[in-house]
This record gives structure tokens, C-alpha cells and sequence, in this order.
């Protein structure tokens, strides 16, 4: 189970519990009354994450020519259309680094292995191009506060804007931004439309990662900033929710400007709140974003700052503290009444012929999870994790899902 762990590198807790329960400038679109694009008759969103933080998908390592790293991502690209796919979701800043020659920040590690340095060619900008020939959505996935998996400031480039003094937080043996700094939550904003300004991407996407994820036994140590910019609310969590709801509408703001046909998705760990700490929550046990991550996810889609949520609801069907089929309708409920559509993430990583969970030994699980989905009209796609898996397909899971849901290739949204 080495890939649950390197999972939980991106889902945090979505990995960890998967673990331990198995024993995480074009022309404007037309705009509905919550100042997102209107919902359209179109075709069913199916895509999938192609992660490159620690090499998860790819590059397959950091190192390869800049030849054998295009070869691997155009081959990515070819398996989104052989399982007739619309869309991949492309990690493009994985640890406050760049996947195109930003004017911000370095080059990203993943790609050479060393931070800063050039690789020969312009990966973000091929992807776009190379996805559209295809007849695919790129939808570009930054990790807003990331900075590294390590504390050594000292290991950054020289010019590495994380230097600047009361910038990051370090906690649970990684660095990252700290949201509660105005200055910080601007310089993100930037570091992600530098992208968006230069390329067609047709989304900017984040995933699940606002507030890092609870480490036992640590302290995010973010005082100053508190003593700095809190004092008007009720309690640090109170303003750490804000911090994390005005980064996301700030950025949904500043998207329709620089790009107002791009759409603005982010896709949360699969539980908001839990209805016995909350009336409106879910009936599930654990972790929650509201809580835990001071992400209110619930409250970005009842806002209308997105335009989609991908929920991770990566749990099988039956799961006795987080069911798929509890979530699914929890979320279907939550986007009802809104312009926000729904997609939910699978965990397609799971699938495994030795898991120790009967559910995703069975070929056929993800391909219920459609079957039930199908059930609520708010849903109106999947996206699963990850390419490699989408690509290899060890239990036939995805096959599966493929034969029985996915008859014919559709146009993207």
C-alpha cells in the first residue's frame, strides 16, 4: 500500500483514512445570477488528475529529457481519449513552483530535480495545445500554499519568494505560506494567473489543500499573524475560515478578468461537516474541511465564487463511517438551486486486486459508484485519480467503468 501513502501526499487525510479504514483571454461565457457561466445542456465531465508533486504520474521522475518528459505526457493525453475521457486536470504548481517559465517563481523540481533550472521546454503551454488537438479540457491545477515537503529554507533558489521574512509556517516536517498574511494571499493570486494570462486553460483547479492537514502532536504556529490581522473575529478559526473564503473569491474575481471564459473548480476532501456537530452536515464520522482544514467548501458553492466542486469522495459504497452513497447525496443537495456543477472524485487509486477491503478487490465498485450517481441529476460527471492508474488499470476497474458508462466519446463541456 506505498502509493496510499504517497496519496495522502496530495489528499491528506483522504489517503490517511483510506489507509487505516482499509485495515483522500477568450470571449466571456454566459453568466447565471450567482456570476458564474450558466449551466449548459452539455455532455457528461469525465476526466482525470494527472499529479506531478513527487513524481506521482508525471514526469514518471524527475531527470528525464525534455523529449521523454513530452513523450510521457502526450501518451497521458492519448489515454484520456482510448477511455474517452473529455479532460485531464494537469498539476502545473505543485510546491509554489511552475510548470511554465513563470515571472514569479523557479522551475519546478519535479521536472530536472533541481529547483530553478530550465528544462529545455515549456510543459504547460504543450499540454494546452496538445490537449485541445485532442479535443480535451485542460484544466490547470495549482496547490495554493504548498512551498516544500521539507523545513531547510536554506534549500530553495536564492530568489525563491518564500524567503521573505514571516512568509511561511513551518509544520509537520513541510514548509508552507502562511494564508494569514494579506501579502502572501496576494502573491499566490499572481503566481497562479501568471499561467492563466499566458495560456487558454479552460479551468484553474485546486485541490483539497488550504490549512495543511492536523499532525498530531504539532502547532501551526501562525500568531503573529493572528495578533496581526484577527482581532475582529470570534475566534482564530473564525479567521482562518475567512482568510481561506477570501483567497477563493478573490480568485474567482480576479479569474473573470483575466480570463472570463476559464471556469474556477476545487475539488475539497469528501466531507464538509458532520451532521452530529453540525444539522447540515453529512451523516458521516471524520475529518471534516470546515473544522479541520478551515476550508468551507460548502459555503464557496452557496456563494457561487465556483464555477465546480469536485468533492473526493473516496470512500466505497457501504463504508461504515464515510459512505459513497451518503456523500453523494449530501453533495447532490448542496449544489442544488446553485449554478455550481457537481463532479465527484473516485478513487480509482484504490482499486486494487489485494486490497484489504473486499469492496475494491470487485472490479465493478467504481462502476456502481456511476450506477448510483446516476441517480441524482445535480451530478454531472467523475474525475479519478490518477492518470497512471487510468493508463495501467491493474484490477480492470476502470475498464469496467468504461464499458459500462462511457459507450461513446463525448465533446468536453
Amino acid at each position: 500500500m506505498t502509493y496510499i501513502g504517497r496519496r495522502a501526499l496530495l489528499a491528506g487525510a483522504a489517503g490517511v483514512i483510506a489507509a487505516v479504514t482499509a485495515g483522500p483571454g477568450a470571449a466571456a461565457a454566459p453568466r447565471g445570477s450567482a456570476g458564474i457561466p450558466a449551466r449548459a445542456t452539455a455532455a457528461e465531465f469525465r476526466g482525470m488528475w494527472i499529479a506531478s508533486v513527487v513524481n506521482v504520474d508525471w514526469p514518471s521522475r524527475s531527470g528525464l529529457s525534455a523529449a521523454k518528459q513530452r513523450a510521457e505526457l502526450l501518451k497521458f493525453l492519448d489515454t484520456a481519449v482510448a477511455r474517452r475521457l473529455n479532460a485531464v486536470v494537469l498539476q502545473v504548481r505543485p510546491a509554489a513552483d511552475a510548470f511554465w517559465p513563470s515571472r514569479l517563481e523557479p522551475w519546478s523540481q519535479w521536472l530536472t530535480g533541481e529547483q530553478g533550472v530550465d528544462p529545455g521546454w515549456d510543459p504547460l503551454g504543450t499540454a494546452v495545445a496538445e490537449a485541445h488537438a485532442r479535443g480535451l479540457e485542460l484544466h490547470a491545477w495549482f496547490n495554493p500554499y504548498r512551498v516544500a515537503n521539507h523545513t531547510d529554507i536554506d534549500r530553495l533558489v536564492p530568489e525563491h519568494p518564500a524567503r521573505n521574512q514571516g512568509w511561511t509556517v513551518e509544520y509537520g516536517g513541510r514548509l508552507y505560506y502562511n494564508p494569514g498574511v494579506p501579502e502572501v494571499r496576494r502573491f499566490v493570486q499572481d503566481a497562479m494567473l501568471d499561467a492563466v494570462a499566458r495560456y487558454p486553460v479552460d479551468a484553474v483547479h485546486w485541490d483539497d489543500y488550504f490549512y495543511p492537514y492536523p499532525v498530531d502532536g504539532e502547532y501551526f504556529d501562525d500568531d503573529d499573524a493572528y495578533e496581526q490581522y484577527g482581532g475582529s473575529f470570534a475566534s482564530r478559526a473564525a479567521w482562518r475560515r475567512d482568510n481561506i473564503d477570501t483567497l477563493v473569491r478573490e480568485m474567482s474575481e480576479r479569474l473573470r478578468t483575466v480570463r472570463p471564459a476559464a471556469r474556477f473548480g476545487i475539488s475539497p476532501f469528501g466531507i464538509w461537516r458532520n451532521a452530529d456537530r453540525d444539522p447540515l452536515g453529512s451523516p458521516t464520522q471524520g475529518l471534516g474541511t470546515y473544522d479541520d482544514l478551515y476550508a468551507d467548501s460548502r459555503k464557496w458553492v452557496k456563494e457561487g465564487w465556483i464555477d465546480y466542486v469536485v468533492p473526493q469522495a473516496y470512500w466505497h459504497i457501504g463504508h461504515p463511517t464515510a459512505d459513497y452513497s451518503a456523500l453523494v447525496p449530501w453533495w447532490s443537495r448542496t449544489v442544488a438551486g446553485t449554478d455550481v456543477d457537481l463532479y465527484i472524485g473516485e478513487a480509482l487509486y484504490r482499486c486494487d486486486e489485494d486490497s484489504p477491503t473486499a469492496a475494491w478487490r470487485d472490479p465493478g465498485e467504481l462502476s456502481k459508484h456511476l450506477r448510483f450517481a446516476r441517480g441524482y441529476p445535480e451530478v454531472r460527471g467523475h474525475v479519478y485519480f490518477s492518470a497512471k492508474h487510468v493508463a495501467a488499470d491493474p484490477n480492470g476497474a476502470m475498464a469496467r467503468v468504461v464499458a459500462d458508462h462511457y459507450g461513446s466519446a463525448v465533446p468536453p463541456r
